[in-house]
């Protein structure tokens, strides 16, 4: 079986300035996504596009603040987009599936099971799964950030990683409307260049990050919290220009386009990756200094070093650790409900039969079904 490879493409990508969807470079992605499959590549292709296309169609002029005509626009777009793939990808015998995804899809274990399962399935058939998210029913890509820092897709850049941990792909490609990291912003910086590979992310690549393209959501900012993601968890990730011809196809020849981001270690295990990324915190459990430290050297978490608990969650929820200071360093999936801890928090193992009159494992959370921040594998 070939490498499997997540291709995302942004709305930059696909549509002209008017919003209008841009059949030529749609049907040069397609064709280079045809031979790839030719020579032997899986391809899962996430694509923007859904709203900047319906916007154009329905020729309303925009209102950023108004979340209701947005998703009618992505409803809309959305049938426009996949009937244009549908068309395209038909001129190379190739059969699509179009799969929309919201974050709820992945951070509840079973929907994410079954989402990998079918991507599989659908891949092992031949065809080329195309997925976007489910803007109709989710607003939390679409819901402009107005202060602090709030999870969502942006743009889908995001949800490719999380998709690429689901399917354990080899590589991850984000095509866009840039040529790839550079090491300043080339509109203020006179003599910015890009950067071929990058190691670490630093605070400093971070702050040099900035902007997103006028019809799309995301940004370099987004495309750099989602490589890290991808470092971390074990997968290569390029972002390059969509518009360079055959960049695809030349970065599965392995030439030197766009910025490369090298992977910190090997491949994280798929559960660790849902818990670190893909899954939801349903709470917080505060630990002492002690157990912090016995957990950042590799020890499961007991009741004895639990401080308190916040939230309500039950067996099998992903919970976040967090500790004295109150900043999470660590996530896992916990072996008891948030009301059962709250009776024997602080208790040593011995002790919490007593209080429960069972025992259903001794630890809190086990070591294996935990992530550690900046763990490297």
């Amino acid at each position: 079986m070939g490498k499997l490879v997540v291709v995302k493409v942004g709305t930059s990508s696909v549509t002209k300035s008017d919003g209008s969807l841009d059949l030529n470079a749609m049907r040069a992605l397609t064709d280079q996504i045809a031979e790839a499959v030719k020579r032997g590549y899986q391809i899962i292709l996430v694509t923007s596009g859904a709203i900047a296309s319906g916007r154009a169609e329905l020729s309303i002029k925009p209102n950023p603040n108004d979340i209701v005509f947005k998703q009618a626009c992505a409803a809309v777009g959305q049938a426009i987009l996949m009937e244009h793939y549908r068309q395209l990808f038909k001129r190379h015998n190739l059969k699509v599936a179009q799969v929309l995804l919201t974050k709820e899809d992945l951070a509840n274990r079973v929907s994410y099971v079954h989402t990998c399962n079918v991507l599989d399935r659908l891949l092992s058939l031949g065809v080329i799964p195309i997925i976007n998210e489910n803007d109709v029913t989710s607003v939390d890509e679409i819901m402009p950030v107005m202060k602090g820092y709030k999870v969502n897709f942006s743009d889908n850049d995001i949800l490719s990683v999380l998709i690429a941990n689901a399917v354990q792909a080899d590589l991850i490609v984000i095509l866009s409307n840039v040529d790839g990291l550079y090491n300043g912003n080339p509109a203020k910086k006179k003599g910015a260049r890009v950067i071929p590979i990058i190691e670490k992310i630093t605070p400093d690549l971070k702050e040099a990050a900035e902007g997103k393209s006028a019809l799309g959501r995301g940004g370099m900012k987004t495309k750099l919290e989602a490589a890290e993601i991808a470092m971390q968890s074990g997968i290569p990730l390029v972002i390059a220009n969509s518009r360079r011809e055959n960049v695809l196809l030349d970065i599965l020849e392995g030439k030197n386009v766009g910025t490369y981001f090298k992977p910190l270690g090997g491949r994280m295990p798929s559960i660790k990756s849902w818990i670190a990324y893909g899954a939801g915190s349903k709470g917080q459990i505060k630990v002492n200094e002690g157990a912090k430290q016995a957990i950042l050297k590799g020890a499961s978490l007991l009741a004895v070093g639990i401080e308190s608990v916040s939230g309500q969650f039950k067996i099998g929820d992903v919970v976040s650790i967090v500790g004295p200071d109150e900043k999470e360093f660590a996530r896992g999936i916990t072996n008891y409900s948030s009301d059962e801890i709250n009776l024997i928090k602080g208790l040593r193992t011995t002790q919490i039969r007593k209080v429960l009159g069972y025992i259903r494992r001794k630890e809190i959370i086990v070591r294996k079904l935990m992530y550690v921040f900046g763990e490297v594998n």
